[in-house]
């Protein structure tokens, strides 16, 4: 037992004791983002009762969205005042809240209004907080535990679809959503309450004397040439990841909705297609814990182009006519992709800017979201215009290939401040 404890501690490293607890209330809170995935599952049974057509139904989608985006920065900057805990608690009193005020929907206004301020919710209990959380109490093995805390959204969705999908089928999609409601104040709300903990200045000061130095902690300790949001505004590697971020969303929203009816109109039975297409969602749980595992041990940036270059392949495979073996191509290079995305963003924003300010500088990067949202409409457009999604997808190609040739000028900004002269002794391109 004594030999199996010893193994286990050494591959889990620093994420132990009450590091571990904190990953663990993450893990749960970011269970929540789950409450965003139910509402697909559920539209027949919405649409049905309430008269909707499809399009208003969807159209909830943008302003929920809009929120998000408008809510980011402001969740970056008061996770680093008031503390992530705080945030994820209040974000998950309010998604418990508007949860119980959904069964009492009686409008389409009603709906969009609620959906907008559920994203507010789930933006403060989505990665910017969960991980300013984390990085605070882990710095070794930071890539993993990131993997493990973004697992939470996918597994969320796997436990959590089925089972509001089956009270629905036995009551109503009312009482479904008033359950999803008492489970946020149930689970979620004691979870973050009582797992999560900021940890205090000296602790972090004690735990960055005591890191080895190099490797995987030369980028992960809070130091005061950190840059602040207003400094990387002024920095190329911020745009960059701007840039990256924005084509990212753009390609992954569109084909999260017109994967299934891509592969149908090339003649695939439907039932095919949603294997497909589930396959790649499920994905997201290993890929999030093999780049995080892969991101401790070689340079952030490496762990950034490794992404974007199984996100680029997959979208170059969508510029021909998908067989069975060039579709089983996409959905594992798009399943690894979309998915570890998650992880390596905050990596990569540490390593070029720094810890200390990650949060709000992540924060300030994910406006990028409204934009991407453009995507599933661009799509379509193109698709009813022509009759096919060729030149939407050689967009796609285009614009993620751009965004994987861009990462490579990615580097440490805090080596480039006004008036620092870059060290020769240095690496300067975010390799540790």
């Amino acid at each position: 037992m004594q030999r199996l404890i010893g193994a286990l501690h050494r591959f889990l490293d620093d994420i132990w004791g009450r590091a571990a607890l904190v990953v663990l209330g993450c893990l749960l809170a970011q269970m929540g983002l789950a409450y965003g995935y139910v509402f697909p599952a559920l539209a027949r049974d919405i649409l049905g009762e309430m008269g909707w057509s499809r399009s208003e139904f969807s159209f909830a989608r943008l302003p929920q969205l809009a929120a998000m985006a408008a809510a980011s920065p402001f969740v970056g900057l008061l996770s680093v005042r008031y503390g992530a805990r705080r945030v994820i608690v209040c974000s998950i009193l309010l998604l418990g809240s508007v949860f119980l005020l959904f069964p009492r929907v009686e409008g389409l206004y009603e709906y969009y209004a609620l959906m907008m301020v559920a994203g507010l919710a789930l933006t403060g209990v989505g990665d910017i907080t969960v991980s300013h959380a984390v990085s605070q109490w882990v710095i070794r093995s930071r890539g993993f535990a990131l993997g493990i805390v973004y697992a939470g959204s996918n597994l969320g969705g796997v436990l959590l679809v089925p089972a509001i999908v089956a009270i629905s089928a036995e009551s109503d999609w009312r009482n479904a959503l008033f359950f999803m409601g008492l489970g946020a104040f149930g689970l979620l709300l004691p979870a973050a309450g009582l797992l999560i903990r900021e940890r205090t200045k000296a602790e972090r000061s004690v735990a960055a004397a005591t890191a080895p130095a190099g490797g995987a902690t030369s980028s992960r300790i809070e130091t005061d040439a950190d840059l602040s949001l207003r400094a990387a505004l002024r920095t190329r590697s911020f745009w960059i990841l701007f840039f990256s971020l924005f084509a990212f969303f753009f390609y992954f929203l569109a084909l999260l909705e017109h994967m299934v009816l891509h592969f149908t109109d090339h003649g695939m039975e439907r039932d095919d297609a949603v294997r497909l297409y589930a396959t790649a969602i499920g994905l997201g749980i290993w890929s999030k814990l093999l780049l995080g595992l892969v991101a401790d041990r070689i340079p952030e940036k490496q762990s950034m182009l490794i992404d974007y270059a199984a996100l680029a392949l997959s979208s170059l495979v969508l510029l021909v006519a998908p067989t069975s073996a060039l579709a089983w191509l996409f959905v594992i290079s798009f399943g690894f992709s979309y998915a570890a995305r998650d992880v390596v963003y905050p990596l990569i924003v540490s390593a070029c800017f720094g810890a200390r300010w990650m949060a709000p500088i992540y924060g300030a990067l994910m406006p990028t979201l409204l934009l991407g949202a453009i995507g599933p409409l661009f799509a379509a457009a193109i698709h009813d215009r022509s009759g096919s999604y060729d030149l939407a997808f050689q967009i796609f190609a285009l614009l993620n290939a751009l965004a994987l040739v861009a990462l490579f000028f990615l580097r440490d900004e805090r080596q480039f401040r006004p008036g620092k002269m870059p060290s020769a002794t240095r690496d300067t391109d975010t390799q540790r």
